[in-house]
């Protein structure tokens, strides 16, 4: 008896050449699950847009059409990258990010013709994929605004996204930090089939991602409910920052004074104290305007 293996490439996984040409990550796996806080958006998302793209048989049998592009919008910080990063991990899809920037920075003439090369090779290229465009305003503000692209970028963008929605297991995810700014037209259902706002962590989402630091800094025990009520104004983003703060507190200390002890209590309340919130009332109030006007899920 002789026994032959054949090993073969997965059916729709990119190889890593084609991946690293496209500037695609693959996302490690887990990443989905280790989101803490901000349960509500978590949940939306995974229910509304993971879940359908997951499992494409049962979507079908209840006529539940898989979304093919989606917006989030909230304040800068509150974890909308990383959202849609936790997505591709989730699906175990290449996430590809179309910076929206670059493509302002560059000659009108180029703008255009950069954006349809790049969602083309997207869908040539690519069986399966996460695109990814932040700062979406850039490409496709409202006409009243001053955009940073011409017209003639902005209308090959709105061009790109029924193309892209042909594919079975393409998922386009726009993020913006200013979801009025959009041009109405660029909205509407027909083009994106979920408007989901990620906005700040509230206190309970606030003491879940302090817990996921403060396991990894300190072996103390420490009054969560006393860290979350500090930050109320923080963002995750801004909660991290304010953990690696109160790590290097302990660091030094250790160095320069030969402490032993890893961070405390207080290390974190003056780290919190020492770190500028990326919110403010106004803008909370603002966002919770959006949240009225332009979800839809």
């Amino acid at each position: 008896m002789r026994y032959l293996e054949r090993e073969l490439p997965a059916i729709g996984v990119a190889v890593p050449a084609v991946l690293e040409e496209l500037g695609a990550q693959v996302i490690r796996p887990g990443l989905w699950d280790e989101l803490r806080g901000l349960q509500e958006a978590k949940q939306i998302i995974d229910r509304r847009v993971i879940l359908p793209l997951a499992e494409p048989a049962l979507a079908a049998r209840h006529a539940v059409s898989p979304p093919k592009a989606i917006v989030l919008f909230g304040p800068p910080g509150t974890g909308k990258t990383t959202f849609a990063k936790g997505i591709a991990s989730r699906l175990g899809w290449p996430f590809v990010e179309i910076d929206a920037s670059e493509i302002a920075g560059e000659g009108a003439e180029r703008q255009a013709k950069l954006l349809a090369e790049s969602f083309a090779r997207v869908r040539n290229d690519l069986a399966t994929t996460v695109v990814f465009v932040d700062e979406v305003e850039d490409l496709a503000a409202a006409r009243t605004e001053q955009r940073k692209v011409s017209p003639s970028v902005a209308n090959e963008f709105l061009k790109q996204i029924p193309r892209l929605r042909e594919l079975s297991e393409h998922l386009l995810v726009c993020a913006t930090n200013w979801v009025s700014r959009l041009d109405s037209a660029f909205l509407r259902p027909g083009r994106f089939d979920y408007v989901l706002p990620v906005g700040p962590p509230d206190a309970e989402a606030r003491r879940a991602i302090w817990s996921r630091y403060v396991e990894e800094i300190t072996d103390l025990e420490l009054d969560l409910d006393a860290l979350a009520a500090d930050s109320a104004l923080f963002t995750p983003a801004d909660i991290e920052f304010a953990a690696r703060k109160a790590a290097q507190h302990a660091f030094e200390r250790e160095h320069f004074e030969g402490a032993t002890h890893r961070a405390t209590q207080r290390d974190f309340l003056t780290a919190i104290a020492d770190t500028r919130p990326s919110l403010s009332q106004e803008i909370l109030e603002a966002f919770d305007a959006d949240v009225e006007r332009f979800a839809r899920y």
